[in-house]
């Protein structure tokens, strides 16, 4: 499968609808198209961790980041999340994609069965960063799917928390290595927030586990 370039993948996915009504305690924002194209085409172009692979996405709100690696050649891909509403939108948009090798899991992230483990290739991942609600949820994610990989996750976080993030993945085994620097151009969505937009430092991380 020809790799599609970052601009040409960021404009397939400019076509994939948000939440209608995000809801705050789950800190649903959509991973905007740049940013999901840019690290996807990384995924696949440097470390071929895409195309054939069996990969799962956590938390996968609307589906920007699972239908980005259904069309750089994923073999079959797996999204997880809590919200039946983000579900049903997800699915309306892999049916406007006409995508056959996506399913859909209804669960709390945090609780996938055992079974599943080293189940995937790969996991990507845009977690709740845990700055509103729930704090630490962004490394519960992480433990997850450190445990659901036989390869290798990708996963943005808060540049701030990089040391901790780091050191908490080497001590569950894994190899991490900060990727990109990114600027995560936050826009308002809920009533408290004040400004039209917000940027905001975050890594794209890559955890090895080979």
């Amino acid at each position: 499968m020809a790799l599609f370039k970052p601009k040409a993948l960021e404009c397939q996915l400019q076509n994939v609808k948000g939440f209608e009504k995000p809801k705050v305690k789950l800190e649903q924002y959509v991973t905007s198209p740049h940013i999901a194209a840019h690290m996807l085409h990384t995924i696949q172009s440097t470390f071929d961790d895409l195309e054939g692979k069996f990969v799962a996405d956590l938390g996968c709100g609307c589906g920007v980041l699972t239908i980005g690696a259904a069309l750089l050649g994923a073999a079959q891909c797996v999204a997880f999340d809590i919200d039946p509403d983000a579900l049903e939108m997800f699915t309306l948009n892999v049916n406007e994609f006409d995508i056959c090798n996506i399913d859909t899991v209804l669960c709390d992230v945090r609780f996938i069965p055992v079974s599943w483990k080293k189940t995937f290739d790969t996991v990507i991942m845009n977690p709740p960063f845990g700055t509103k609600h729930q704090q630490g949820i962004d490394l519960q994610f992480l433990h997850v799917a450190l445990n659901l990989a036989g390869k290798s996750v990708y996963s943005l976080h808060k540049t701030s928390t990089r040391k901790y993030v780091m050191q908490k993945a080497e001590s569950w085994g894994a190899k991490p290595k900060v990727l990109a620097e990114l600027r995560y151009d936050l826009p308002a969505t809920y009533k408290f927030h004040r400004k039209h937009s917000v940027d905001i430092d975050v890594d794209l991380i890559r955890f090895n586990l080979e």
